[in-house]
């Protein structure tokens, strides 16, 4: 089977741009989602690239289990641990005691949630291309 790693590296960095725009349009959750999204992305692509499987959605723990011979900073993973908390409670209300998942967010979070993703998928492009 044909490695996808580039399709899955171009999708990663599609949701990053998406996580941008979103952040401009103060939409807030789904920027924070977006940026998750694009992080795990990048490392299946990363993961493909390898020839190595990847299942799961904690970026962290995805990057943790890259095969010997990738290291990855410990500053990284705790990124995205960050991101790991935005993967099921911006889409879901009943992730917080009321209320919708778009009041519990700021922009603050949202700039550091793209930040952070930005870090891991450049970490994976870095690895992935040429």
């Amino acid at each position: 089977m044909a490695s996808r790693h580039q399709d899955w590296l171009r999708q990663a960095e599609k949701d990053l741009e998406h996580a941008r725009h979103a952040l401009e349009d103060a939409d807030l959750e789904w920027a924070c989602f977006a940026a998750q999204q694009a992080a795990e992305k990048a490392v299946k692509a990363l993961y493909q690239k390898l020839g190595a499987s990847a299942r799961g959605h904690s970026v962290a723990m995805l990057l943790s289990q890259l095969p010997p011979g990738v290291a990855v900073d410990q500053t990284l993973i705790d990124k995205a641990k960050v991101l790991d908390k935005h993967y099921i409670p911006p889409r879901y209300p009943n992730a917080y005691p009321s209320g919708a998942p778009f009041e519990y967010y700021t922009h603050e979070e949202a700039a550091r949630a793209i930040e952070y993703a930005d870090a891991i998928v450049g970490f994976c492009r870095d690895r992935i291309l040429p």
